[in-house]
């Protein structure tokens, strides 16, 4: 069985400034993944890269063994909300049902069982009663729930997700956690930048520890150390040593 993604030497550039540095990992299908890393690590970068949103100066990234051309159908990307124009004038179902354009075709228009599809995602998210609301109009926590529920729309294989959980309430985290585990049950796997160490062993059983090169990869439990944490973070570590509350363990 091929990997869910297989990266193989990224190196991305901004203006003559290196932002990864032969960025090299692979992901097993059916993993919940965390990719961590300092501040100006590269992690956002990383995602972008693996989906040909920035340009690479080499280095390409293999999914379930094919390139992304063949596949994008069944990857789900969810952006940092900043990146999104919640001023578009929609609402929240028509947002939704985009999720199921690969399945029904970019020109072509929703059917009854698309829309149907839709409204039951965001149902599962707790949004139903928001289905017609504007997006601009939604709160933070709510707005990340119906891009959550336009990923699960989509019936996609893998899901890669830039920080889903920045910004918003304890609610909503907990929501989409068990989203994620219930995406992870059906054999999907889950991709995502994730900023809490806090949070990050309870939620991950696959983690990439990233500082613009892969400092370690592999299962949480044998990546989330105190030794590969130093490797990443340099200096930070006794900050984060503090930060990490006994709920989670601390760092071993």
């Amino acid at each position: 069985m091929s990997d869910a993604l297989d990266v193989q030497n990224i190196t991305v550039a901004y203006q003559e400034s290196t932002v990864l540095e032969n960025a090299a990992f692979s992901v097993p299908q059916g993993k919940l993944v965390g990719i961590v890393g300092p501040n100006g690590a590269g992690k956002s970068t990383l995602l972008k890269a693996v989906l040909d949103l920035v340009p690479k100066l080499h280095g390409r990234a293999v999914f379930f063994g094919d390139e992304l051309k063949k596949v994008r159908s069944s990857i789900g990307y969810v952006p940092q909300r900043g990146e999104v124009d919640w001023d578009f004038p929609t609402n929240a179902l028509d947002v939704v049902t985009m999720g199921r354009y690969g399945h029904v075709g970019l020109f072509r228009r929703p059917r009854k069982q698309d829309r149907e599809v839709a409204f039951q995602s965001l149902k599962e998210l707790g949004m139903e009663d928001y289905a017609k609301r504007q997006i601009r109009q939604l709160s933070g926590g709510q707005q990340q729930r119906v891009f959550l529920a336009r990923a699960m729309a989509q019936d996609a294989s893998l899901y890669i997700m830039d920080e889903p959980f920045a910004g918003i309430d304890a609610k909503t985290e907990r929501a989409i956690i068990e989203l994620m585990q219930k995406w992870k049950q059906q054999n999907k796997t889950i991709i995502v930048v994730h900023h809490d160490l806090q949070t990050a062993r309870e939620y991950f059983d696959w983690m990439i520890l990233l500082n613009k090169q892969v400092v370690a990869q592999g299962p949480t439990e044998e990546v989330f150390t105190k030794e590969k944490l130093q490797q990443a973070y340099g200096g930070q570590l006794a900050f984060l040593q503090s930060a990490a509350s006994e709920e989670t363990g601390g760092l071993s």
